[in-house]
């Protein structure tokens, strides 16, 4: 086994988005600098999720600088998301992949590397500047799959042409095959990354871990966000957006109409605005839009909810997806309502944390929702202790880290014999 306390390894991490946006490659970063590794961040502008630059960052701004945590963050200009639009978006993640190409050999100049680390979250076109600099570095290159292309793309409307999609699914295979190790989030995505990849580059599973500060949490940690105890409080965390079917809750609570239950969002996304209006035009009194929270304020949230719900659209790629949000949600052990398809159904299920019905089928997480409030209390907390005690087996960063190290160590060496 390497030893990951004093290896050395030098990591570059690819990803469009970072700190201080909140993702989970973040934490990804402090897991792996625990291990022992040199670890540097190329990102963009932070302007996610509201499409708005961060307040003391410019969408020019080219540059290097220190984390608060002592490593280094190399930033390149993007085009912000604005109002999520789809002209908008493609110019969001065009611009990352032309200023990585064109400005970060300049910031990585003398900074050696052994592996390049792609946090592939949508677009896999991020994959394009990590693959020049792994030919620039002499480096071993790493993608980290977290969305299927093109497959995300169709299953969420964005792109419906053919001839798009299949110019799409190319340049994603391209992109596969520049790596030396391909890692999947899901089991489900394994097959998918190999019909892309063909069968030289190796593909290993590698989930996403949970929050840290979950795991280090404080029950006592006081929030900001106060909840009505006499409620039975459902608590939905993270992006709002269109793989999230929101139409399905919003249709879950007009059935519920139960003022004792209560829908609460945390989070923001590109259809913030379309469920703030709807809620509004449909009059419901049990649904509250709390907005976004930073991380460090999640445990406490967590902790006065009376349970935690995930929802995704219908869809093929998607069922294949397991939400990062699960394995947060069984780090904060309190049960899970899932309206969702596949493997992040079956993951709720194996982990005996929660109930678990089909994509879009308002009725039936109307359903489960009830059926969560009527059972005994310490049934519930059974719940979320089965899916505390199935993160730490399976799921905690630590031990993902140590794994993710172990995984890079593997690439470094097929990079080399293929340089040999």
């Amino acid at each position: 086994m390497v030893s990951l306390k004093s290896n050395g390894l030098r990591v570059l991490v690819v990803s469009q988005h970072f700190w201080p946006e909140n993702l989970r490659i973040n934490e990804v970063v402090l897991s792996l600098r625990a291990c022992g590794v040199d670890v540097e961040v190329l990102t963009g502008q932070p302007n996610y999720p509201k499409g708005e630059i961060y307040d003391g960052y410019s969408a020019t701004g080219v540059g290097s600088k220190r984390h608060p945590l002592g490593y280094m963050i190399h930033r390149v200009p993007v085009v912000p998301r604005g109002g999520g639009g789809a002209l908008r978006r493609m110019a969001n993640y065009g611009s990352f992949v032309l200023s990585a190409l064109l400005f970060a050999p300049r910031l990585t100049r003398g900074r050696p590397y052994d592996v390049i680390f792609v946090y592939a979250i949508s677009p896999i076109l991020q994959g394009l500047p990590a693959a020049f600099l792994k030919l620039l570095k002499r480096a071993a290159l790493v993608i980290w799959v977290q969305d299927l292309w093109p497959d995300s793309l169709e299953s969420t409307g964005y792109v419906r042409n053919k001839a798009a999609l299949a110019a799409v699914a190319a340049l994603t295979g391209f992109i596969y095959r520049r790596a030396d190790l391909l890692l999947a989030q899901s089991r489900g995505f394994v097959q998918k990354i190999r019909e892309s990849a063909g069968r030289r580059v190796p593909i290993a599973y590698h989930p996403n871990p949970g929050d840290i500060a979950l795991v280090e949490r404080s029950p006592a940690a006081p929030s900001s966000l106060a909840m009505e105890p006499d409620c039975f409080n459902v608590v939905f965390a993270g992006n709002l957006g269109s793989a999230q079917a929101l139409e399905t809750v919003v249709a879950c609570a007009e059935t519920i109409a139960d003022p004792l239950i209560r829908i609460i969002f945390v989070g923001a996304g590109s259809r913030a605005t379309w469920l703030r209006e709807e809620t509004a035009r449909r009059g419901l009194r049990n649904i509250e839009l709390a907005g976004q929270y930073p991380a460090e304020a999640m445990p406490a949230i967590f902790a006065q909810a009376s349970a935690l719900l995930v929802t995704l659209r219908r869809a093929d790629s998607l069922a294949l997806t397991i939400p990062s949000k699960i394995p947060s949600y069984l780090a904060a052990a309190r049960p899970i309502i899932g309206a969702l398809d596949g493997e992040g159904a079956d993951l709720i299920r194996d982990a005996e944390a929660g109930l678990a019905v089909p994509a879009e089928d308002s009725a039936a997480l109307a359903s489960a929702i009830l059926e969560m409030r009527n059972l005994p209390a310490a049934r519930r907390e059974a719940m979320g202790a089965a899916g505390r005690a199935y993160f730490d087996q399976h799921l905690a960063p630590g031990a993902l880290a140590q794994d993710l190290v172990r995984h890079f160590h593997e690439a470094l060496g097929r990079s080399r014999q293929g340089r040999t």
